[in-house]
């Protein structure tokens, strides 16, 4: 509910106005007037990233996409394109039953199984797995910093767990 206010959410005939144009009331070289807009991108983008389980705590990163719902993800094979922290475009092939999106320019692949593991590749090709859905506060560490170290992080949720 609280990402359906007055966000992306809302239709241009409904709100009045296109309803995220974080720049539409900054006359140039005066900054920002009117920074509500700008406010209400940043607060889609943090709904967005709690709807999708990303939360931090003590320095490390956990996942907990309890607020997913099962007709997010793909139903067939498509090609994920993103820039990786070296600003190099990149693409990830995804399996049906799966989504992804990236933080901190990281891909973070969500995978419906029967269980639940997180795993981490890494950009020396070696891998590292966590049998719960958290990783330890120097990968964490690695990730926030964008050090390149983390190749992608795929996740797999219990399929009982998602809406």
């Amino acid at each position: 509910e609280i990402n359906e206010g007055i966000g992306v959410h809302k239709s241009p005939s409904l709100y009045g106005a296109f309803p995220t144009d974080p720049y539409s009331h900054t006359p140039a070289g005066k900054g920002a007037q009117q920074p509500g807009m700008t406010g209400q991108v940043k607060e889609d983008i943090l709904s967005r990233f709690g709807e999708l389980g990303v939360f931090a705590r003590e320095g490390k990163l956990y996942f907990s996409p309890g607020l997913l719902k099962r007709d997010e993800f793909l139903e067939k094979v498509s090609a994920f394109e993103y820039v990786d922290v070296n600003f190099e475009e990149k693409k990830i092939q995804l399996e049906a039953n799966s989504l992804c999106f990236t933080f901190c320019q990281i891909p973070i692949i969500y995978k419906i199984t029967k269980k639940e593991s997180l795993t981490v590749v890494f950009d020396d090709h070696t891998v590292r797995h966590y049998p719960e859905l958290n990783l330890d506060l120097a990968t964490s560490k690695k990730v926030i910093l964008r050090t390149g170290e983390v190749e992608k992080i795929i996740i797999e949720i219990n399929e009982n767990k998602l809406r």
